[in-house]
C-alpha cells in the first residue's frame, strides 16, 4: 500500500492509499477549521455547522442528502475536534464519484435555511444538557479550560447554550468565509480507490474554488488551574492534566509511551496501585493528547467520595516515583502496546483515511509507518525517567466533579508533584 499527496492549483491537497483486497472507500473531506479557530463571539459555531452541512443544500433537501448515500448502501458522518472538522463518507467502490460529489456539496454549499437553523440549535442544546448530565464526559471540557484558561484552546467545542441560542445564519457565512479556504482543505481517500480517477473527482468538485488567507489561530498557553464542581453524585470523578509536547515535536513519542506505562492497560501502574492493590477505584486511566502547538497528559479515575484524596495523593506519587525506578520491562510493553494499537486501528479503510488526513495537515506530507515504529522504539527508561522528572516542576490543571469535598486543591497538587 502506498500513499500518494497531490495538490490543485488553488491549494486542496488530496491524499489517497489503495488498499488491495477491498471492495469499499473511505471518502472525506477534513477542514483545518475547529474548535480553537473560533473567536470567543463564535464558540460552538464549527460544531454547529457540522450539523447544518446536513441540513440542505442548493442542490439536495435534507433528505436526498441522506438518500442518496443510502440508497447505494451508504453511510455518511462527520465530527468536530479543536483543530478540524471532518466530513466523510463509506461506499462501494464504484460510488466514490456520489460520495466525492456528495460531501463537497454539503461542505461547500449549505444553504443555511433559517427553519433548519431553528432545528438544529434545539438538537444542539439537548446535546449540551446531555453532555451536563455525563459527569464523565463534561469533566474533560472542564479540564481542558483548567489547562487553557480564556483560550481557544480550553473553550468546549460544543459551546455555551446562550451562544448556541444567538447564532445566524451571517455567523455560519462568516465563520466558512474566514475557514473554509482552499489550502485548508484535504480530500483523503482509502480503500479501493484509483489516485488519478479521485484527482480528477477533486478538480470538478473543489478546483473552482479561490485561494484566500486564512486567519491564523492563537497559540496555545499551558496554564493550570482548577475547575471543582461539588454535587451530590455517586462516583467523585477526578482528572489531572499537565502539559506535554505538541504532535510536530519528536518529544510526543516518549510521552505516549510515558502515558501507556503510568496509566495505558491493566498492567499500567495506576490500575495495579489504585485498582487491583488498594481498590480505590473501578476505572482509571491516562492518556496524552497532542495538538499542533501544545498537547495534554490527562489522568482520570471514578472513585468513591470517601476516596478520593487518597487517590489524588497516589496519582501524584506515580507520576513522581516514575522519574526513579521505571524499567526497560515496562517500556517495552508500553511500547508494544502503542504499536500494535496504532497498526490494528488501520486495518480499516476509515481509518486509513483519517491517519493520511491528519497526517497530511501536519506535516504536509505521509510519512511511512515504519517512520513512527522507529520513532517509538527509539524510547527507552531513561527517556521515560528523563520525561517525567520534567514533570516535577509543572503545575497541574485539575477538573472535579461530584462528592469531591475531600479531594486536594491544584496548590497541593503542585507542591506534592515537586516535593
Amino acid at each position: 500500500m502506498t500513499a500518494r499527496l497531490d495538490r490543485l492549483p488553488n491549494g486542496v491537497r488530496v491524499v489517497t492509499e489503495r488498499m488491495p483486497g477491498l471492495e469499499s472507500a473511505s471518502v472525506g473531506i477534513w477542514v483545518g477549521a475547529g474548535g480553537r479557530h473560533e473567536a470567543l463571539h463564535q464558540n460552538g459555531i464549527a460544531h454547529f455547522l457540522e450539523h447544518m452541512a446536513f441540513k440542505g443544500t442548493a442542490r439536495r433537501s435534507a433528505l436526498s442528502i441522506a438518500e442518496e448515500i443510502e440508497d447505494v448502501g451508504g453511510y455518511i458522518n462527520a465530527y468536530t475536534s479543536r483543530e478540524v472538522t471532518a466530513y466523510y463518507a463509506r461506499i462501494l467502490a464504484g460510488d466514490v464519484p456520489l460520495a466525492v460529489d456528495l460531501i463537497a456539496d454539503i461542505v461547500l454549499n449549505p444553504t443555511f435555511d433559517a427553519a433548519e437553523i431553528e432545528t438544529e440549535r434545539g438538537v444542539i442544546l439537548q446535546e449540551i444538557g446531555q453532555a451536563m448530565d455525563t459527569p464523565d464526559d463534561i469533566v474533560f471540557d472542564w479540564l481542558q479550560e483548567a489547562a487553557y484558561p480564556e483560550q481557544p484552546m480550553g473553550r468546549t467545542i460544543l459551546g455555551p447554550s446562550e451562544r448556541v441560542a444567538a447564532f445566524q445564519r451571517s455567523d455560519f457565512r462568516d465563520f466558512t468565509a474566514q475557514h473554509y479556504a482552499p489550502d485548508g482543505l484535504i480530500l483523503a481517500a482509502a480503500g479501493a480507490i484509483d489516485h488519478d480517477a479521485v484527482m480528477r473527482l477533486a478538480e470538478d468538485a473543489l478546483g473552482h474554488l479561490t485561494p484566500r488567507a486564512r486567519p491564523v489561530p492563537e497559540p496555545a498557553a499551558f496554564r493550570g488551574g482548577e475547575v471543582r464542581v461539588v454535587k451530590a453524585l455517586e462516583q467523585a470523578h477526578f482528572t489531572m492534566g499537565l502539559p506535554q509536547p505538541g504532535y510536530r515535536d519528536d518529544a510526543i513519542y516518549a510521552a505516549q509511551v510515558f502515558a501507556g506505562v503510568l496509566g495505558g492497560g491493566m498492567s499500567s501502574r495506576l490500575f495495579q496501585e489504585a485498582r487491583e492493590k488498594r481498590g480505590l477505584c473501578y476505572s482509571i486511566f491516562a492518556q496524552v493528547g497532542a495538538y499542533a502547538d501544545t498537547g495534554l497528559l490527562t489522568v482520570y479515575a471514578g472513585t468513591g467520595a470517601e476516596d478520593v484524596g487518597a487517590l489524588s495523593h497516589l496519582v501524584v506519587d506515580e507520576l513522581r516515583r516514575m522519574a526513579d525506578d521505571v524499567t526497560e520491562a515496562e517500556v517495552a510493553r508500553a511500547r508494544a502496546q502503542m504499536k500494535s494499537g496504532m497498526l490494528m486501528g488501520l486495518e480499516s479503510a476509515s481509518s486509513r483515511a483519517e491517519r493520511l488526513a491528519r497526517v497530511v495537515a501536519v506535516w504536509d506530507r505521509v510519512p511511512p509507518l515504519s517512520e513512527a515504529i522507529q520513532k517509538i522504539d527509539a524510547v527507552d527508561a531513561a527517556a521515560i525517567r528523563d520525561h517525567a522528572g520534567a514533570l516535577a516542576g509543572e503545575a497541574p490543571a485539575l477538573a472535579l466533579y461530584g462528592p469531591v469535598d475531600g479531594a486536594p486543591d491544584v496548590a497541593a497538587m503542585a507542591e506534592r508533584l515537586a516535593a
